[in-house]
Formats: C-alpha cells, sequence, structure tokens
C-alpha cells in the first residue's frame, strides 16, 4: 500500500511519474490565427456533450484561446507528428511554419481548420477554470468530421516522444 502524505510531490518527481500516462495528441486552433499541441484532452460529458483541454496562460496562444469563443480541437494521426512538433515550438509563427507540412483554412466562422488530421471537433467555449499555471476549458462540439482511412492510427505522446498507437491489439479478455 501506498502511504497517504498531505504534502504535494516535487514537480520533477510529479512529470515522471506523468510521463509514463500514454496520451493521444491534438491541436487546439481558436481564430487569430492561434494554436497549440495538447495531450489534455478529453471527453468530460455525453448529455450535453462536453470536451475539455487545458492551456498554459504563459504560452503564445493563450490570449486567442481565452478570447476564442468557439476553437477546433484536431486529433492528429500517427504521420502528422511534424505537426505536432510545430505546434509545440514557442516563439515561431506556427502556421506559416505548417504549410509545408500540409494546408490549412478558416472555418465560416474563423475558426483554423488543419487539413488531414484523424478528427476534427469544432467546439463553443463553454467554460474556463484556472487551474495552477493553466485553464481547463470546457467546450461543447458543435460540429465534427472523421478521417476516411479506417487504417490511420493516431498520434500518441508517451514517456517523453510521439508514437504510433500499434495495430493488432487483442479486443477479448482473459
Amino acid at each position: 500500500m501506498v502511504p497517504v502524505t498531505l504534502a504535494a510531490i516535487d514537480s520533477g518527481l510529479f512529470r515522471r511519474v506523468l510521463r509514463r500516462h500514454a496520451a493521444a495528441v491534438v491541436v487546439v486552433t481558436a481564430p487569430g490565427p492561434a494554436g497549440f499541441t495538447a495531450t489534455s484532452f478529453t471527453s468530460v460529458s455525453l448529455d450535453p456533450p462536453l470536451v475539455s483541454f487545458c492551456v498554459s496562460r504563459t504560452g503564445s496562444a493563450w490570449p486567442a484561446v481565452s478570447a476564442a469563443p468557439l476553437v477546433a480541437v484536431h486529433v492528429l494521426t500517427a504521420d502528422q507528428e511534424p505537426v505536432a512538433r510545430i505546434f509545440a515550438t514557442p516563439g515561431i509563427d506556427r502556421f506559416a511554419a505548417h504549410e509545408p507540412l500540409g494546408t490549412w483554412h478558416e472555418s465560416p466562422d474563423g475558426v483554423p481548420l488543419l487539413d488531414g488530421a484523424l478528427a476534427i471537433l469544432i467546439c463553443r467555449v463553454e467554460n474556463q477554470f484556472e487551474a495552477g499555471d493553466h485553464t481547463i476549458v470546457v467546450a461543447s462540439p458543435i460540429d465534427a468530421a472523421h478521417h476516411d482511412d479506417a487504417e490511420a492510427t493516431p498520434l500518441v505522446y508517451h514517456d517523453g516522444e510521439y508514437v504510433a498507437l500499434g495495430q493488432g491489439a487483442s479486443t477479448g479478455l482473459l
């Protein structure tokens, strides 16, 4: 049994532990254009449909995301690792750097949409909650699209590296 303590763990141990958690890689975009790579995306509720993601308040995308009524969440394919790296790079024009890797366009509401994603959700921002140095954004999907290629695999972040989710996982129980 792990002993329970009331003190918080140090940030180094916290990072090492969280590196063991595999997470899907998404790029969140907002009008501006602005965008960032995240692994904090998750579904929150089915009724009503809600999703969430976390954004750093010190990141360059924060001003645009914090003011945006709509955002887009792009679930990246394994082939889009370079896109994940670009949108994770601070201090650059991420949309200009993205152009050689793929195209993007604006939705009728001005939300940047990256072509080639495994899935895209366009979401209305419902709530924002401060949490440490990040803000948790809760959003309601209002439109969605997904990749038609059944063989396309998602990009996953695990142990500090981008990896492709393996094919052929067992579907049965032991």
